[in-house]
């Protein structure tokens, strides 16, 4: 039934510590609240940026940071990097085409080093364990729980991925904020007062995002997005690299593609214009130099910075067409937003700064740290949820979490237990069922999985239109002034029609003996209450699959052949069977089970859909 949220401060008290992760394609950061204050943690070293390569040597343990990016040159099909725009990427699917050997010939995408087949979530493991440890040795405790960050406009698979990837590393992962957002979180931590609208534009080494974010009084809210998870400062090493063989090449009359070379040449080429991008974000021209570099031949060029923008020319028009989308979509113009905050590496590109300030019309925001901003966010958000990280200003809390009831019975928490307030959050629910023409809204307190073992503090109805399941939309805001008044606003979509309902006493004194006692109850009936919850979830997603596989099997009916209906017939019976029983994680896989079954049928379907279509308009 949920669409969407809002995104509020959160105080959640917890005893272990929550550290905040950059995932980045070139660089990696962790850092934690220390003393109360956001830090970016540094190795015995002193070096807080960790490189996102990983070394697997024929013996031995894996090397992960500096020690393995110096041997990119040295053993380039041992050692992977830029594994980030890998994750999530399905066999198939147009993407970038690193040195290392990626294969996919066995169904899945996997990275070959020598007989070892790997992963891209197992790769990036490596990388988490990394600043896990790095993060353990320098707070000196052990740590289990993350924040980490993606790019905003990573896909699901991608976002699942990077989950799994820091459950391989040993941590439980809290949140997934996007990149955007984070840099926002950080960039507001000293801006809490009043309402502004941002601009935050992220180019790092693999990826681009744009988001624009509405800040209000400490409430972070995305209002769009927009961006290329295949567009980055990888791609403008690689621009740099075709020049400098390009050059070599002409002068020494070889006629050998780039491709066709070994490994180490492209590896030296590719570590020589990641030197010759940064030297051209200082000076307008940079000397590449590489004795003995191909066929007993020296390399010798000069790269202009001018050149190097000329080239880049494709790759920052998409950028700007991104930015306007994004403008667009937050129905704002440039004048509306009081900062466009710079993140990422690339964004040091002198080009890339003209390009800012000319779409966005403003000098960009220089006041963050471009490499470290999205970091320091992420340990932002992993101190609200600790609760190391509150408005000292305030003085009360909810001490009990706050939603309503969705179809099926269910606690939907809107604001958990422990936010600070003054505090705001939202989402937006739809109808449950065809020809519904209104929505209760039940108000609910209380930390137990199912409505009814929760308080109810009141209720509103929500008319609207009758209409079809899943199109009338009815958002819910939930807002705690500093007197503890709780407010609620229910609003119409379709007519922008606002019911609002007052609750006195929401936020109750914490010692209240009412609830020690609730939040006893919900730790002693954990189990009982999320096996419920996860059972009612399966029986509602059966209840939608099992008469929609029906009515496409009538609806198909010769057209499937007797292989494919003795499958979808064994999955329905397994589902019914496994409703009888009451088990969620039974009844859940044959959920599973009954979608993979019928996936070939939906797109029958949708060719029927196509062609009688067609049909109707006289094409066929």
């Amino acid at each position: 039934m949920r669409e969407g949220q809002g995104i509020m401060d959160t105080d959640v008290s917890t005893s272990s510590p929550i550290i905040g992760i950059d995932l980045g394609t070139t660089n990696s950061l962790v850092g934690a609240v220390v003393s109360g204050f956001p830090l970016v943690l540094a190795d015995s070293a002193g070096e807080q940026n960790t490189p996102s390569v990983v070394y697997f040597p024929e013996d031995g343990e894996v090397v992960v940071g500096s020690a393995a990016e110096r041997m990119k040159v040295l053993h380039p099909t041992r050692t992977v990097h830029s594994v980030k725009r890998l994750i999530g990427q399905r066999p198939g699917e147009p993407g970038w085409q690193p040195d290392y050997q990626v294969d996919s010939s066995g169904g899945g995408l996997v990275v070959r080093i020598a007989e070892r087949m790997l992963t891209p979530v197992e790769i990036s493991a490596e990388i988490l364990s990394a600043l896990k440890r790095k993060a353990e040795e320098s707070l000196e405790v052990s740590v289990s729980r993350a924040v980490i960050t993606v790019p905003a406009y990573f896909n699901d698979a991608q976002r699942k991925a990077t989950i799994a990837a820091g459950e391989m590393a040993g941590l439980t992962v809290e949140r997934i904020v996007s990149e955007p957002t984070a840099a926002a979180l950080a960039y507001g931590m000293d801006r809490r007062e009043g309402r502004q609208k941002i601009a935050v534009f992220d180019l790092g080494g693999g990826t681009f995002d744009v988001s624009i974010l509405e800040m209000n009084d400490g409430v972070f809210q995305v209002l769009a997005t927009a961006g290329d998870t295949r567009l980055g400062g990888d791609d403008f090493d690689r621009l740099l690299v075709d020049k400098l063989w390009s050059e070599f090449s002409r002068v020494n009359e070889i006629s050998i593609p780039l491709a066709d070379t070994e490994v180490t040449v492209r590896a030296q080429l590719l570590d020589a214009a990641k030197s010759a991008k940064h030297r051209l974000s200082i000076d307008d021209t940079a000397e590449v130099e590489l004795p003995f570099f191909f066929d007993g031949k020296h390399l010798e060029v000069t790269l202009a910075r001018q050149q190097f923008e000329d080239g880049l020319k494709g790759f920052l028009d998409r950028c700007a067409g991104h930015c306007r989308q994004a403008m667009m979509d937050a129905d704002v113009e440039p004048a509306d937003l009081s900062a466009a905050l710079l993140v990422g590496g690339s964004t040091r590109i002198p080009v890339v700064r003209r390009l800012v300030r000319e779409v966005f019309e403003q000098e960009p925001d220089t006041s963050q740290n471009p490499d470290q901003v999205v970091a320091k966010g992420a340990v932002v958000q992993a101190g609200i949820l600790e609760g190391s990280l509150r408005n000292l200003v305030l003085v009360d809390v909810t001490p009990r979490s706050l939603g309503i009831e969705t179809f099926g019975g269910l606690m939907n928490v809107i604001l958990p237990r422990n936010s600070t307030i003054p505090a705001k959050a939202g989402e937006v629910f739809t109808n449950a069922v065809d020809g519904q023409s209104a929505m209760r809204v039940r108000i609910l307190q209380g930390e137990r999985e199912m409505a009814k073992d929760n308080w109810e503090l009141g209720r509103v109805d929500v008319p609207f239109a009758a209409a079809s399941r899943g199109q009338a939309r009815v958002g819910v805001q939930f807002s705690i002034d500093a007197n503890g008044v709780l407010e609620v606003l229910a609003r119409n979509i379709q007519t922008n029609q606002d019911t609002v309902l007052q609750i006195e006493n929401s936020a109750v004194d914490v010692a209240d003996e009412r609830v020690e006692k609730m939040i006893e109850e919900s730790v002693d009936h954990a189990f009982e209450d999320m096996a419920g919850r996860v059972f009612t979830e399966a029986k509602l997603k059966s209840d939608e699959l099992l008469p929609a596989v029906d009515a496409a099997l009538t609806a198909l009916g010769d057209e499937i052949d007797v292989e494919m209906r003795g499958r979808i017939d064994a999955a329905v019976v397994n589902v019914r069977s496994a409703l009888e029983s009451q088990d969620g994680a039974r009844l859940k896989a044959a959920n599973r089970e009954l979608d993979e079954a019928t996936e070939e049928l939906a797109s029958l379907l949708v060719e029927r859909a196509m062609l009688e279509s067609m049909e109707r308009k006289g094409l066929i």
